[in-house]
């Protein structure tokens, strides 16, 4: 039979260990979407330059006023569009960065409650007469911690998916926005 103080260490070491696995996959996730933010917005200044010259040659060649303000009036759905499709991609990468590290968090809680549990476990079979209640309490404080974190994990997918309607909404009220000068220039 182990001692109490080896069950300790072998959970504490288990427990070290389960952190830093889950420090290292939150870590890689974290680098993973900041690398697709950076694509992102390489690739949207990338677009965003090359139209930008492709619109200043275009206004430059403008023979009059009229088709000045025409050419330059014309750019802005393409560049609401460009906008309202950059928010969504940020948007996704936001989304599914929150949803892995829900996912992550989620599988190391389990792992490090069920540690935690088989140590009460062992402690409990082992506990000299008298010591229930400290147990009982260990247990219900356990019960608790779980609880608490499912309450802050539901209310952290509650707010992601408040800021997903929120985006949504803007999409809907910036589109025909967006579209009106060029229905006005038809």
């Amino acid at each position: 039979m182990f001692s109490a103080a080896d069950q300790f260490s072998n959970v504490t070491k288990a427990t070290i260990d389960t952190q830093l696995a889950a420090m290292n996959e939150l870590a890689t996730k974290a680098f993973a979407s900041v690398t697709d933010l950076v694509n992102l917005n390489v690739s949207a200044v990338k677009a965003s330059l090359e139209q930008s010259s492709a619109t200043a040659q275009q206004i430059l060649s403008a023979k009059d006023p009229q088709a000045f303000f025409s050419l330059a009036s014309a750019q802005a759905q393409p560049n609401a569009e460009k906008a309202l499709a950059y928010s969504r991609h940020l948007a996704d990468i936001a989304s599914k960065a929150q949803a892995e590290f829900t996912k992550a968090a989620e599988i190391r809680l389990a792992e490090t409650t069920r540690h935690v549990s088989a140590l009460i476990e062992d402690l409990s079979k082992s506990a000299p007469a008298g010591s229930e209640n400290a147990i009982a309490m260990l247990k219900a404080t356990i019960v608790n911690a779980n609880a608490g974190y499912e309450q802050l994990s539901k209310a952290t997918k509650q707010a992601s998916e408040t800021m997903e309607d929120n985006l949504n909404q803007m999409v809907k009220q910036f589109v025909p926005a967006a579209e009106k000068p060029a229905r006005a220039k038809k």
